[in-house]
């Protein structure tokens, strides 16, 4: 995309956005990208939130949070769920898992996929409005990577 793309897309948008209502989102027919984006917001939150009592130091706080919301990381809580997803659930991992997208240096191709079909799953459970699945994973999850993130 080029810039002057980028400032028509990012007009647009801003536009659409100072509309009253919010638009109607059919999260079935989203770009995974998309889902990835918004699960990465929703699982970000939820990290910090359960992070939160254990420091007041924020640069502590951090540190671990970005670590625990990082591809690999993610990868990992997403080899440990995937048994437990039921048909629907694992067509998302799988559009997500497949998504085009660039790969980051800090994780391998594989750990990144695996962590983008982590963050659509996220987000199209949010999107879904599938409060109680949602919470379910995002604390298996966790508690995955707490374990991980304690071995180092």
């Amino acid at each position: 995309m080029n810039f002057e793309q980028y400032k028509f897309l990012k007009a647009k948008a801003l536009e659409l956005a100072e509309q009253e209502g919010s638009p109607t989102i059919n999260p079935q027919q989203l770009n995974p990208i998309l889902l990835a984006y918004i699960g990465d917001a929703v699982f970000s939150l939820y990290v910090r939130m359960r992070l939160l009592p254990l420091s007041s130091h924020v640069r502590v706080l951090h540190d671990l949070g970005a670590r625990m919301v990082s591809a690999v990381m993610q990868a990992k809580a997403m080899d440990a769920i995937v048994d437990s997803l039921n048909p629907e659930e694992s067509v998302i991992v799988r559009r997500g898992r497949n998504a085009k997208s660039s790969v980051p240096k800090s994780a391998t191709v594989r750990e990144y996929r695996q962590g983008t079909a982590f963050e659509a799953l996220i987000g199209w459970l949010f999107l879904t409005e599938q409060e109680m699945r949602l919470e379910e994973l995002l604390e298996r999850s966790f508690l995955i990577i707490r374990a991980e993130t304690e071995k180092k």
